[in-house]
């Protein structure tokens, strides 16, 4: 570790850094309960979960759940509240950055490497919608910090740090699985490091690995008694064997999209030093320790995108150690210009970013409008079926089904207070195949049962014919608009049908066989 971080007080860059996350901190409050954006369905499918705590849910670990109760008990469910643990969990995550850049080097770069954390692309939209990423970020750097602090400890202090890292590893994996990013830090780190592996006697390691254990066991538990549900759709989610092997165009996306979210400027700087650092075959002990922690991310799901698909935020792990390597390097070069560079571009994106959530009539002027368009418009669909619902309800209704997990947690979020009430025909979900392919088909599938008399809905259209073909009688076609934004709507194609009876799905597609 570097000498002068464990010398001298971080007086004034400590202040600056504080200012700083609060200051944004308190900018991101204000757009979250300003904003007219909607709850995007994935968020609203969240906020279901909260309704029901547990240790595990269809397709996350339970942290994200567990946030929305606790955000929502306090001031209940609307939007801002569903995601007011967003901006909170990456303003204390840009902290920790500060902690960690502080040990590992100096107050200087810890300032730097804050500021390129709290401004980055990716972090700037983590911080506005509830998702997995900021609890994960936040877990992931305490499991750092602890294990940096592990490195000079003794005794008990060494003790208690291990359980720490054990802990904060096993909160992050209780966020987001990729959480395993950490654990491949820690093992390449002390594969590479004789200093690293000194810094571990065995009782350190069993502590950590014993309290690892204790917090994800109730996690473990609920997968194994849920046939490993969480695990599954993770895998699934990687698609290695529904898409053809080497990509190209699948690999130069990802690697384009890792310039936007990380920052243009740090992700050129990252790659550069890593460069230099093969090149010249040497590298500071803070910085190997840190890049044990940023490649892994970014190297799997590069390869993850060449082989099968990658979405942007799969590499989120790499952000928090990336930015403090990237602003030690910055600071090393003397590269002055470029860190400004990038945290004025950074800055200004930033403020852009909090304009248009505050203001999504002047993204749409500004031609951003397809950024939203997904947290837009779902309290009016929700609104047009019901009210359809209402028309037809005095003849009976046995269900209200829907073709798109997007519309079915929509509904459910917008469409709460209808659906609580007891006498409402429930919201099912329509199969377009012969077994669920989510949790919405898999908890809520429209039943023969339940499909006397149903109000069925193909959101933009899609499988219309196919939800059809699976009642005996159709009537009272509708089609209903709801307008995003000047170019762009959702179309909600809504009609009766009765005696569901689905058709026989084809054994090699699944899908409906042709009437």
């Amino acid at each position: 570790m570097a000498e002068d971080a464990r010398t001298g007080a971080p007086g004034g860059d400590w202040r600056a850094a504080v200012m700083l996350v609060a200051g944004l901190t308190a900018a991101r409050l204000v757009a979250l309960f300003a904003t007219p954006l909607e709850l995007y369905p994935d968020e609203a499918q969240y906020w279901l979960w909260s309704r029901t705590l547990d240790f595990g849910y269809y397709s996350k670990p339970p942290m994200i759940a567990w946030t929305i109760w606790a955000t929502t008990a306090l001031g209940g469910d609307a939007e801002a509240w569903v995601r007011l643990g967003a901006p909170l969990f990456q303003g204390a995550a840009a902290l920790v950055v500060y902690a960690i850049a502080r040990r590992l080097y100096d107050s200087r770069v810890a300032l730097a490497a804050t500021a390129l954390y709290a401004l980055a692309p990716a972090i700037q939209l983590s911080a506005a919608v509830i998702a997995t990423d900021a609890p994960l970020l936040f877990f992931l750097g305490l499991t750092i910090l602890a294990y940096v602090a592990l490195q000079d400890a003794q005794g008990r202090r060494r003790l208690a740090l291990a359980a720490g890292v054990g802990a904060t590893l096993g909160l992050a994996f209780l966020s987001k699985y990729a959480a395993v990013y950490g654990a491949i830090g820690i093992a390449l780190h002390l594969v590479l490091s004789r200093e690293a592996r000194r810094a571990w006697s065995p009782a350190a390691a069993g502590l950590a690995v014993l309290a690892f254990a204790v917090v994800m066991a109730p996690n473990l538990v609920w997968n194994a008694q849920h046939g490993f549900a969480t695990v599954q759709h993770t895998a699934a989610n990687a698609a290695w064997g529904g898409r053809k092997l080497f990509n190209f165009a699948e690999l130069g996306e990802f690697i384009l999209t890792q310039f936007g979210v990380f920052g243009p400027i740090p992700f050129a700087a990252l790659i550069v030093g890593v460069v230099l650092a093969v090149r010249r075959r040497r590298l500071q002990p803070a910085d190997l320790l840190l890049l044990c922690f940023t490649l892994p991310p970014l190297l799997i799901v590069t390869g993850q995108a060449f082989v099968s698909r990658a979405n942007a935020n799969w590499s989120g792990a790499a952000y928090l150690p990336g930015a403090i390597v990237v602003a030690a390097w910055l600071m090393r070069w003397r590269a002055k210009g470029w860190l400004t560079a990038a945290l004025v571009l950074q800055a200004g994106l930033a403020a852009l970013f909090l304009a248009f959530t505050v203001s999504p009539a002047l993204a749409e002027r500004m031609g951003a409008a397809n950024s939203f368009k997904r947290a837009k418009g779902w309290d009016e669909a929700t609104r047009l079926v019901l009210e359809r619902a209402a028309v037809e309800e005095p003849a009976g209704l046995t269900a209200i089904a829907v073709n798109s997990r997007f519309l079915y947690y929509a509904m459910r979020y917008y469409g709460r207070e209808w659906f609580a009430d007891p006498a409402a025909p429930p919201l099912r979900a329509w199969l377009l195949a012969d077994t669920p392919q989510n949790q919405a088909e898999t908890s809520a599938p429209l039943t023969p049962a339940e499909g006397r008399r149903v109000l069925a809905v193909a959101l933009e259209g899609n499988w219309r014919a196919e939800m059809a073909g699976d009642f005996a009688r159709v009537s009272g076609g509708e089609i209903a608009n709801v307008r995003l934004d000047r170019e762009r709507k959702r179309r909600l194609e809504m009609f009766v049908g009765e005696g569901f009876a689905p058709r026989p799905r084809d054994p090699a597609t699944g899908r409906p066989t042709p009437p």
